[in-house]
């Protein structure tokens, strides 16, 4: 069977856009199979590219080629890539910071860049084109990887995993009955925001489902949020209105209001600046 292509944008479906990348691919070879992974990234954010690649990419069936266009430095000297994971995917995307979780947290066997005199759409009247590349060299390539006309090799010259361009990413910091770390991604639709402290981490630090856990949250070093707050399995447990912590779907700490939305209801967000801590 050929490989799903799974398609990740900052695009929207404002314009035509999505449209024409799924009609490049579809023109390559109309029998492969287009899904959608969001079109609604946060404009230019390549953290959060990153961030939702690795948090779904391993639910897909093994070969699926993702296809992530968050590309504000596009037709520049950036690299255009694809990466071979080391569980048997790959990932189409400008090589910015895209591929950071991915790296980190699954593994890259091997990246090429990709070669445009042969990886690139051509008779539609686009060679001048320098500003679309999802729909140019990314979707045309991908289509091209997934129909069997060109294997990885033939996307053009490898170069070394070890010059992936990556985001730093964050660890938490662990004493006796208490953990901080950072949010560093939220849950737009619902208003919760998610630590970068994995859930045994939380648990070694002592802490327990059904425990009342001291908060305070912080932006720039001034305290955003500070109170206790219950800690549990899921939603349910709590108040409706109350806010919670939690065990997310990528087994980390997380925070949320119960029917509600915490950025919303305590004005607060997410990234390297806001930084929280749990204490018993």
């Amino acid at each position: 069977m050929k490989p799903i292509l799974v398609f990740q944008t900052d695009f929207t479906y404002k314009e035509g856009a999505v449209s024409s990348m799924y009609g490049v691919v579809k023109t390559v070879d109309r029998e492969l199979e287009i899904m959608d992974g969001t079109h609604e990234l946060p404009q230019y954010d390549t953290w959060s590219a990153s961030y939702r690649l690795y948090q779904s990419l391993q639910f897909w069936p093994e070969g699926t080629i993702y296809v992530s266009v968050v590309d504000p430095g596009v037709g520049t000297h950036r690299r255009p890539c694809v990466a071979k994971t080391a569980d048997g995917y790959y990932v189409v995307t400008p090589d910015n910071g895209s591929l950071t979780h991915v790296k980190k947290f699954i593994g890259i066997e091997a990246v090429r860049e990709i070669d445009e005199k042969v990886n690139r759409l051509r008779g539609k009247g686009t060679e001048g084109v320098a500003i679309f590349h999802g729909r140019d060299l990314f979707g045309y390539t991908a289509a091209r990887l997934a129909s069997g006309i060109i294997d990885f090799e033939g996307v053009g010259p490898e170069y070394p995993v070890e010059e992936i361009v990556e985001h730093p990413i964050l660890e938490p910091v662990i004493g006796d009955g208490t953990i901080s770390g950072v949010f560093e991604i939220n849950d737009p639709n619902f208003g919760n925001l998610w630590t970068n402290i994995p859930l045994k981490d939380f648990q070694n630090a002592g802490f327990a489902y059904g425990d009342m856990v001291h908060v305070t949250v912080k932006h720039e070093g001034t305290v955003a949020f500070q109170q206790k707050v219950l800690f549990h399995q899921s939603f349910g447990f709590a108040k409706k209105g109350d806010p919670m912590i939690y065990n997310n779907e990528l087994m980390k700490v997380a925070m949320a209001v119960s029917q509600g939305n915490l950025t919303k209801d305590f004005n607060l967000n997410y990234g390297p600046d806001w930084t929280v801590e749990f204490t018993k």
